[in-house]
């Protein structure tokens, strides 16, 4: 649950779903690095019970931890982390952690397979994935002074910098996220309601701009509808839903809903900066 107030906002203006996870944020406030607890491993494709952990955690590249990043601690090590549940329709695939808690309940692996991560089914690692993810999101909402973007920024080219939608946030068309030829650049976008991407919208990445250090902030819930393609790390109050033929290259993380995927693929190795 929210512990923090909303800014004011000022107003202005087969799926394959790529996420990663591994990569630590952190910030003069505080540090955080990857998370790499050890996990038991066991045969994949079955649905874990309380607390189960089913195979190695993810060792990969973790994105650097730069100035201004979001504090994720442990969080930053999940591709995928909801609340109460996490279902998937067929065969999704992910590379890194892939987590509920207080809930206790994910389905749909198998058919979908978790690769060089764990699966957390309730229990402390979890937990303490959702602990970190609030003092993220709270971190977050509490930063100060943001640019007013529009309601919806398809078309628009959007440098680095802390940004607030006026109240939700839609992306129709393409967003240029420019990094100014530095990758260690971050985005952070302040959403107080609800985020929602059209049918076959795009986040574009150039000049070095890095999916590592882009934050979303989402108030409500998020949804990724069919064939987006997306960037950054979505922290979702309450749920994320991803519809089919979607392309995410970030992390799904769910303080108090669900989170539904279908036939996705998530990657925990590094978020690079290149496109799809």
């Amino acid at each position: 649950m929210r512990t923090s107030q909303f800014l004011a906002s000022a107003f202005g203006a087969g799926m394959i779903v790529t996420l990663v996870a591994g990569c630590s944020g952190s910030n003069g406030a505080g540090g955080a690095s990857a998370f790499a607890p050890s996990a038991q491993t066991s045969g994949m494709g079955s649905s874990p019970g309380a607390g189960t952990s089913i195979g190695p955690l993810s060792k990969a590249n973790p994105c650097a931890v730069v100035k201004g990043d979001v504090p994720l601690a442990s969080a930053a090590s999940f591709a995928v982390l909801g609340s109460s549940t996490v279902t998937s329709t067929g065969l999704t695939i992910l590379n890194g952690n892939l987590g509920v808690s207080p809930g206790t309940s994910i389905t749909g692996f198998g058919p979908g397979v978790v690769k060089h991560g764990a699966i957390y089914a309730g229990g402390p690692v979890a937990a303490q994935g959702q602990a970190d993810l609030a003092t993220g999101y709270n971190y977050t909402v509490a930063l100060t002074n943001p640019t007013a973007i529009p309601a919806d920024i398809g078309g628009t080219t959007i440098m680095p910098g802390l940004y607030d939608a006026p109240t939700t946030l839609g992306i129709t068309g393409t967003v240029t996220l420019d990094g100014e030829h530095n990758s260690n650049s971050v985005f952070i976008f302040q959403i107080p309601s609800t985020l929602t991407t059209a049918v076959r919208s795009r986040v574009k990445l150039i000049h070095e701009a890095n999916a590592c250090n882009i934050f979303w902030q989402v108030g409500s819930s998020a949804t990724l509808n069919t064939a987006s393609h997306f960037r950054g790390t979505i922290m979702a109050a309450v749920s994320i839903s991803v519809s089919s033929t979607a392309q995410v290259r970030g992390r799904l993380l769910a303080e108090s809903g669900a989170v539904t995927l279908i036939d996705d693929r998530v990657n925990s190795f590094r978020i690079e900066n290149r496109d799809l």
